[in-house]
This record gives C-alpha cells, structure tokens and sequence, in this order.
C-alpha cells in the first residue's frame, strides 16, 4: 500500500468541530441511565484494500469464535472524517484506526481510552512505537504495526550502470556518487516525495530535526546541512520529484523506470507487483549521514474511546490483534511489519527482501506530529517543492517561526 497521511487541511476544520461538539464519557440511554454494555463491537478501519479488510475481518471472527462478542468491521472511505463524525454524533466506534499524525489531538482532548500500558505485551512493542502513541508520560493505545522508509534501488538498471552490491551507498557521499551514475537519458539518479516526510530523514541523519524535546529546532546549523545536501543533489539533476517525472509518488516514477532509486517505505512492493511485475528490486537501509542513521517510522494505533462502556471488551480484543501469531497473519496478508520486536524478527527472516525495513526501526523516530503540527508541515511542504535555487536557511527561519507558534497552541 501507498502510505499517505490521514490529516490533512481540509479535514482540519471538521476535525476541531467534532471533538469540540462531543464528550469523552460512554454513551447513555433516553433515561440518563447508563445503557447495559453492547453485545457486539464496531471497527473502523482504513483499509489499504480488499486484501486489508479481509484479513481484519477474518482476525475479528476468529477472535468472536473465542469470545462470543460479534465485531463488524467497517472500511472508511475516508477515515479522519467518518472518525470525527462517530465522535461529534456520540456513536464512535469501538475500536479504530488511529493515526500517527492524529493522536496528538486526540488525546490531548481526552478521547482516547490511556489501555496500552495495560496490556500484557505492552513491553515488546519498538520503543520508538510506543513513543509515537505515548501523551503525557502515558502509554495510550498499542500500535498496530509499522513501516519505514529506505532506500529501493532497481536492479536492473543498477547493472546495466556497471554497479555492483559493494556500491550500495551506505554514506551520503556514496548516494550522491551513485545518484549521478545511474542518471542518464530519461533515468533520473533519485527520486522521493517533495515533502518532510521524506526529505526530513536528512535532518535526522545530519542529527538534526523539526522538535527536541519541548524545543522547537527548525532552524538549526545541521537541518540547513540536510537541506543544503538535498538541494545539492537537485541542482546536479541526479535528484527529480516525482512530479518532475510526471509520476503521481515515488513508486510511480521508479515503476515505469524514471528514477533508478526511491526513498520508500514496505508499500511499495504491493505496488509493483500490481503494476510493475517486471520490474525487479532490491532495499538497502539509508545511508547515514554526518551524525549516523536516520529514518522515520509511520504507524497506527488500536484507539478505543475513553470511557466507553465497551472498552474492556474490546481492550480484550486488541489484545488478541495485537498478538505475535496475529501480527504475522497480517504480515501474510498484506505486507505491513509487526508493531512487536519479537513478531518483527520472525518477519524479517521470512521476508529477507524487506529487513532493511525491520532494521531501520532501530533508529527510527516519528514525523513532528503534536496538534497543529500538520499544517504547518503541509505549509513546508510547498517550500521543499522549490527547494532548488532557495535559501534553506530562510525556508528554515520561516518553518522555526510558525512551528513555535503552533506548539505554543497546542500547549495552551
């Protein structure tokens, strides 16, 4: 699957005005009277497609064989707003899809049941996971899975360039050298999306980055440097957005060949096996920069909402989804990398093509993700569009200017 983010400017507004209009506590009846716990469970997923739903749907019956609680799942055609809808009109269900870039809001408004902690497995999610899906000190609901981002190098075109797996680049000085060898005639070197989802990994492999701790760091000497290295690559023309190579994302351009390497994450295999079959590949880690690796990670949660009469029952149910052996059913089913450091070994060893994924969660950290954060992100993201020929540090001054005052909200 594609990953895209789930918040977006337009459903912003939508978003506030649902949580303003609902309350965290569960639902009650026409008397004011608590209404007796619901026999079955609802779930709102956001599918990535049939072979998604199908495979939650037959992990919700097998867990209501068990249990005898019947769960009817349901697939979003758009998540973040039938989400706040279910909120605004107290019929939330119970139990969601919570995004990464979410969660903030979320629980900052008190609508999420704090359960993760809870859980008997709570220790074996990736730290960087719990971290994500951790507000106030507390460990909210359990991540699902997860994905990463690496480097996807075509193969076919790599040796037709003389390349061989020792120049693999493990440095950004290597990724530029290769870059410019594998650009020639209609082939760009590199390719990713314009966007801080992907350029803001260099900020991290440069040890810098959007946030350090409550401080917002925009604006830093080693973000410039990363900035300053991606624009270098642009200028020499052996780095292309994909929108540059008339290809809607990443997977795109290097499907039908217009770039020899992506920065992206596990989806893309799914997405070249349905329209790129022939194409064959190989994922490397990224390569470190001056202060070492660096990577994102992108995940969802199992939310419930707080104070739900349900929520018990369907904690028991997360708890069952949440499991190794279900996690690696999932992995079977549509290719996404188990939430649990046990489950995500067992992963890579049976899928040796995606370790590179599993090994970056060792390092990798969550996009800037508080409330508000998304649009200003959004706002940065059509600066990095024409980054080439611009001052990074002015771009930066101005990203450090409105992140702070978005945290600055976000605080009151």
């Amino acid at each position: 699957m594609r990953h895209s983010k789930l918040g977006s400017v337009a459903l912003a507004g939508t978003l506030a005005l649902a949580l303003a209009s609902c309350s965290g506590g569960g639902s009650t009846g026409s008397s004011g009277e608590p209404e007796a716990p619901a026999e079955a469970l609802t779930m709102l997923i956001g599918s990535s497609g049939e072979a998604e739903t199908a495979a939650v749907q037959a992990a919700a019956d097998a867990w209501s064989a068990e249990s005898g609680t019947t769960v009817e799942v349901i697939a979003a055609s758009d998540l973040n707003q039938e989400l706040a809808q279910g909120f605004a009109g107290d019929s939330a269900p119970d139990v969601f899809y919570m995004g990464w870039d979410q969660f903030q809001t979320y629980a900052g408004d008190d609508y999420l049941e704090p359960y993760a902690g809870d859980l008997a497995n709570a220790g074996d999610f990736y730290p960087a996971l719990v971290d994500t899906f951790t507000f106030d000190g507390e460990f909210v609901c359990a991540p699902k899975d997860f994905s990463t981002l690496g480097l996807v190098i075509n193969t076919q075109l790599w040796e037709a360039a003389g390349l061989t797996d020792a120049d693999v680049p493990t440095t950004w000085e290597e990724l530029q050298t290769v870059a410019q060898t594998l650009t020639t005639g209609d082939t760009v070197g590199l390719s990713m999306g314009a966007e801080y989802a992907r350029v803001g990994v260099f900020m991290e492999q440069a040890g810098g980055g959007l946030m350090d701790g409550d401080t917002v760091t925009a604006s830093s000497p080693e973000n410039v440097e990363a900035l300053e290295y991606v624009q270098g690559l642009l200028e020499a023309g052996s780095l292309k957005w994909p929108a540059d190579l008339g290809a809607g994302w990443g997977g795109e351009a290097f499907g039908n060949g217009a770039a020899a390497m992506v920065i992206e994450g596990p989806w893309i295999r799914g997405a070249l096996e349905a329209d790129f079959p022939d194409v064959e590949f190989l994922v490397a880690e990224l390569p470190e920069g001056p202060a070492g690796p660096g990577t994102f990670s992108f995940s969802n949660c199992w939310g419930i909402p707080q104070g739900q009469d349900t929520a018990a029952t369907a904690q028991e149910l997360v708890a069952f989804l949440t499991s190794d052996e279900q996690q690696l059913e999932f992995a079977d089913a549509f290719g996404v990398i188990p939430s649990t450091q046990g489950a995500a070994a067992t992963y890579a060893e049976t899928y040796p093509e995606n370790a590179a994924f599993v090994a970056g969660a060792d390092y990798a950290v969550g996009p800037v993700n508080f409330s508000g954060a998304a649009d200003v992100v959004t706002e940065f993201n059509n600066t990095i569009t024409t980054l080439q020929g611009a001052d990074p540090q002015a771009a930066l001054d101005e990203l450090q200017t409105q992140l702070e005052a978005a945290y600055e909200s976000s605080q009151g």
